[in-house]
């Protein structure tokens, strides 16, 4: 008896374990991170994606944090806010760089019409 009044003690909390993924998402999640990485080497050495590889090599950059602060330290399951800390975080920072990017002179600003 007393099990079973013990498992309705606490219901959200055994939601919550349930909630996490298993082993293989977080295999699966490794692998996307390494296809990423893989990419973002491949990119930087061809000659081609010179002229856009900084906001290209953000982009992917941006995903891998994504996958990473969602899945590996659990913040997709809990509350959103806690999600976007982070994402803040990251849209400040790159704000923060694609500004510096514009300002010494990486992406020139087209000239104004006059």
């Amino acid at each position: 008896m007393a099990t079973a009044s013990h498992e309705h003690a606490h219901p959200a909390e055994h939601e919550l374990e349930h909630a996490h993924p298993g082993a293989g998402t977080y295999v699966l999640i490794g692998v996307i991170l390494a296809i990423i990485t893989v990419a973002e080497v491949f990119f930087y050495t061809q000659e081609s994606v010179r002229t856009f590889l900084v906001p290209l090599l953000l982009v992917l950059s941006a995903s891998k944090f994504a996958l990473v602060v969602g899945f590996y330290m659990h913040l997709k399951f809990d509350h959103p806010l806690f999600f976007g800390v982070f994402g803040f975080g990251l849209l400040v920072a790159a704000s923060i760089i694609t500004a510096l990017l514009f300002l010494f002179g990486q992406y020139p600003l087209p000239p104004h019409a006059s």
